[in-house]
Order: C-alpha cells, then structure tokens, then sequence
C-alpha cells in the first residue's frame, strides 16, 4: 500500500509523511500514534486505514488479502481491532479504558500479527483514565499498536503525548470541503439533503475546515440549526414588530432532536445486541444501555447547541462583512440577501454595525458558560436580551 493510497492523507502532507514509510511490509510501525487536528480532518478515515493495513498481516501464514480485511475494519468486525468511544457526557471514562485497551492489550492476537486499539476522543479524557492508560504506553506488548484521534493536542496529557509519535493532520480548505460534498451529493451519500450548489459553498464556509460538520450542516437537523440561529438573531434587531415568545426555544428544540435522535440510536443499538446475550446478563446490560442512552444523548444535544451558538456568531460576523463592504469574506454564501436584510433592520432601527463585534463577544461568553453546565434556557434568555443591548446600546 503506497502512501498515496492511505485514505484520509491525500490532502495531510504530514500525515502521509509519517504514516507512508511506516507502513507493512517493510516499514516499523510505532507502538502508539497521537492523531490530532479539527473534526472532519480526516483523522478517522486514515487511523481505519492504517490499521486494515496493520492487520493484514498473519504469523506464519501469509497476509491477508487487503480488501478483505478493510472490509471487515470499515464494518468493525475484525477481532484485532478495538475501537474505543467516550462514553460519559463530556468525557471519556475510566471504564472506556480499563477493560476495552488496558486488559485487552495483555492477550494476544486472535488471527493477525498484531491487535490494534484505536482511541477517539483522547482529549477528553479525565486524568484517571488517563493515567490508567500510561502502563500500556509505556510498557506496550510488541504486537499491541494504540492509535490516540484528539481535535487539539494541547487538552491530550502531556504525558500521554510524549509517549505517541504525533500525526498532524490539518484544517482542510472551504474548496475541498465543498469538492467533497458534491461529490458525495452526486452519488447519493453524505447529507440526506439535496442541497443546491450555494448551499453547499455555504456549508463548506461554515464548517471552518470541519468536513463531518459540513455533511450536518447541508442536511435537514443542519439547515434547522442555521434558521434557529437566524430566529435568535432577528429577535434582538432594534425594530417596532415585537419579538417572538421564547426566541431562543427554536435553537433548543433543533439541539433536542439531535441529542434524541442519537439516544435513540444507541437504545436501538444495546436492543440488538441483548438478543445475543445470556437471560442473566440481559438486565445489566439493559441499565446500562439507559445510562449510555441518556449521556450520547446529552451529550449530542449539547455538541448541537454549540454549533448553533457558532453558526449565530458567524452570521454576526457576516453581517459585519456587509457593513465594511467586503462581500467576499462572507460565510453564508446563501443567504446574502437575508444577511443584506438583517443589516437594513439594524440600521434603520438606530443600531451601530460597529457594535457587531460586541455581540459576536456575547455569544462566545455564552458558548464558554455553557461548556460549565448552567442551565441551557437560563443562559440562551440571557443572550437573548445581551443582544439586544449590544447592538442597539
């Protein structure tokens, strides 16, 4: 497998620099990779693909044929391969570790050369998961390769980042991101939306190098996300009509239906898997399938709450982009005229576009609270009228 093919590092220079002559046959892997750079960078692509190639090879018997083993890595069914995901609400468990990489690790490979434990979520472990870890990091068995996926390098411990070998992986630009989207589109993958090609330019704008939060944002729950935003937005404008009752609550019920949705999704998911369980385990499961449910689905809801908020600040910025004459540096590329429409309301009522920046600061204290667990209605309310104050003074 040249380096060319290793999916997921066409465009990460480095990444393929790192991975590329590690790769088997003749390449010496390392026994732990740190793989850190913003969502949708491809991180999880690449660390699928460098496993399926770790694991083609078998003791004293050949290597396995390379689709077969993709295959069976893509559908998460190869016996050498655990793949680890937070399970609490904010962060990662010491249970996610324990059993799932620590214990595992001690046992030898069932059919490859090799066990791989793919980590996502690194950085929000909590230190004693984290240090639960480190044994194994730094007394790894040889067969064992553990490969860490963090959006930001800086919350990995520091000293579970100097026992990796680090693999950047960057911010991918607006034109790939939209590259990607059409054609995905075209072939009936990705987003259920059939959006048009502005929409998508928009998408790949606003993601901000996200190419996972460009497929959300081109879809239904995505495009709900935006008009929320927009709803929050218009209700603090200066202007005579009065404001909606409960401006914020569009922004609620859009980040509900996420987070309920992907509770749902592991409810279904822990029902197939009791079918196969023994009567006598099926009741522990079953509670724990409760309390997976209710933290995927907090957790979900509370990622989507954020990516509102980031959507209302990128539309203030827009507006200011109007208001300075510099078009080109719009991220909404569809919804100009709205932009355009919204700043004429702010004008006329006797508000200062000047005064944008001051409210783009209100959204991100707003952000920051939220990330500390205040109450979700208290603090959007609150934001509600801090806008308004902001930008009509």
């Amino acid at each position: 497998m040249s380096v060319e093919m290793l999916p997921g590092t066409k465009s990460q220079p480095h990444a393929a620099a790192v991975l590329g002559p590690a790769l088997p046959p003749a390449g010496q892997p390392s026994h732990a990779y740190l793989f850190h750079g913003p969502p949708g960078s491809g991180k999880r692509t690449a660390a699928r693909a460098f496993a399926a190639a770790l694991l083609r090879q078998r003791p004293g018997s050949g290597d396995a044929p390379d689709k077969a083993v993709a295959q069976r890595v893509q559908r998460g069914t190869h016996p050498d391969l655990t793949w680890v995901r937070p399970t609490g609400a904010a962060e990662m468990l010491v249970a996610d570790i324990d059993e799932p990489v620590v214990a595992a690790a001690t046992r030898t490979p069932f059919e490859a050369a090799r066990r791989v434990f793919v980590i996502e979520g690194a950085d929000a472990m909590n230190d004693r998961a984290a240090n639960r870890l480190l044994k194994t990091l730094e007394e790894p068995p040889s067969y064992a390769h553990l490969i860490l996926l963090a959006n930001r390098r800086q919350d990995v411990l520091p000293t579970i980042v100097s026992r990796c070998q680090l693999v950047r992986f960057d911010p991918l630009t607006p034109g790939a991101i939209e590259e990607m989207l059409r054609r995905e589109q075209g072939a009936g993958a990705g987003a259920e939306a059939a959006a048009g090609p502005q929409s998508l330019a928009a998408c790949a704008r606003l993601a901000l190098g996200d190419a996972d939060l460009a497929r959300e944002l081109a879809s239904p729950p995505g495009a709900a996300l935006r008009e929320a935003a927009r709803a929050l937005i218009q209700a603090a404008l200066p202007g005579e009509a009065l404001p909606a009752p409960r401006p914020w609550g569009a922004l609620l019920d859009a980040a509900g239906a996420t987070g309920a949705a992907a509770g749902e999704q592991v409810t279904t998911a822990v029902a197939a898997e009791l079918e196969l369980l023994p009567a006598k385990e099926r009741r522990r499961r079953e509670r724990e399938g409760v309390d997976a449910a209710r933290r995927a689905e907090r957790r979900q809801r509370t990622r989507a709450l954020d990516i509102g908020l980031r959507l209302l600040e990128l539309w203030l910025r827009d507006m200011l982009c109007l208001a300075e004459d510099a078009p080109e540096l719009v991220h909404a590329l569809d919804a100009i005229d709205a932009l355009r429409a919204d700043l004429d309301v702010l004008r006329r009522g006797g508000g200062d576009p000047h005064k944008l920046p001051a409210a783009i600061d209100q959204v991100s204290q707003t952000r920051l609270s939220l990330s500390q667990n205040v109450t979700e209605e208290l603090a959007l309310e609150a934001l509600s009228y801090r806008l308004a104050g902001a930008l009509t003074g």
